[in-house]
C-alpha cells in the first residue's frame, strides 16, 4: 500500500511539473480555510447554504415535536379501561384532554362516539389518527425539497463554473495559464461538493424523521386496536 501511494504521489508530481514547468518541490502550497473555499464557490453557495439551514432547522423542530408526541404514560390505557368499566366516561375524557398527545386525542374521539356503531367509532378514530400524523409530518416537504434541490444547484454551479473557465480561456487568447482558469474550476468543483453534502444531510434528516413518525404511527395503531378490543369485550 505504501509503494502504491508513493507511486501515485510521484505521478501527480510529474504531471504538475509538466503543466506548470516548475518542480513540485519549488511550488509553495497555499493553505485555504473553509470560508475561503466557500467564497470561491460563487453565488450558488448562497441558496445551497440556505437549503442547509432550512433542512437542519426543520429537522430539529420536527424532532422535538415527534419526541414529545412519542412520550406516552404507560398507565394511560389501563386508566382508560378502568374508567370505562366503571362507567366514568367524563373522567376518561378529562384524562385524554389533560394528556394532550396524539394517542389521547384519538382515544378521546373514540370515547365521544360511544353508543354509535363500531364502524363509526373506528372510522372516527382513524380520521383523528390521520390528522395527528399529518401534523407530525408538517415541514417534511421542505426537507425533501432541500435533499433534491441542493445537488441540482451544485450541478448548476458546475456548469456555470466551466462556462466561466472557458470564457476566461477564450478571452485570454494565447496567454492561457492555470491561474486564469482556476476561478471557474474552483466554482465548478466547490459547488458540486457543497450541493452533494447538503443533499446527503437533508436526505438523512428526512429518512430519520420518517422513521420516527412511522414509530408513532405504530403506537397509534396499537392503542387503536386496544381501544376497539376494549369496546368489544363481552359485558357480564
Amino acid at each position: 500500500m505504501t509503494n502504491l501511494l508513493l507511486s501515485v504521489q510521484s505521478g501527480i508530481n510529474e504531471t504538475v511539473t509538466q503543466i506548470t514547468g516548475v518542480p513540485v518541490q519549488d511550488v509553495q502550497v497555499a493553505e485555504m480555510n473553509l470560508w475561503e473555499l466557500t467564497l470561491k464557490g460563487g453565488w450558488i453557495m448562497i441558496p445551497v447554504g440556505l437549503l442547509l439551514f432550512l433542512a437542519v432547522g426543520v429537522f430539529i423542530e420536527r424532532l422535538i415535536v415527534i419526541n414529545q408526541a412519542a412520550k406516552e404514560d404507560p398507565s394511560f390505557m389501563n386508566r382508560i379501561k378502568d374508567y370505562i368499566h366503571e362507567g366514568k366516561i367524563e373522567s376518561a375524557l378529562n384524562l385524554c384532554r389533560t394528556s394532550n398527545t396524539p394517542t389521547a386525542h384519538m382515544i378521546e374521539k373514540g370515547i365521544s362516539r360511544l353508543g354509535r356503531p363500531m364502524n363509526d367509532i373506528q372510522v372516527a378514530i382513524e380520521n383523528v389518527g390521520n390528522i395527528e400524523v399529518s401534523k407530525l409530518e408538517k415541514g417534511f416537504p421542505w426537507v425533501a425539497t432541500a435533499a433534491a434541490a441542493a445537488p441540482m444547484l451544485g450541478f448548476l454551479g458546475t456548469v456555470t463554473g466551466m462556462v466561466r473557465a472557458f470564457f476566461d480561456m477564450a478571452n485570454a487568447g494565447a496567454n492561457v495559464d492555470i491561474a486564469l482558469l482556476s476561478s471557474g474550476i474552483y466554482e465548478a468543483l466547490i459547488t458540486t461538493v457543497a450541493g452533494l453534502i447538503v443533499g446527503i444531510i437533508a436526505l438523512l434528516c428526512y429518512n430519520y424523521l420518517t422513521a420516527q413518525v412511522n414509530g408513532v404511527v405504530n403506537h397509534l395503531e396499537t392503542y387503536s386496536m386496544e381501544f376497539m378490543d376494549l369496546l368489544n369485550e363481552p359485558t357480564n
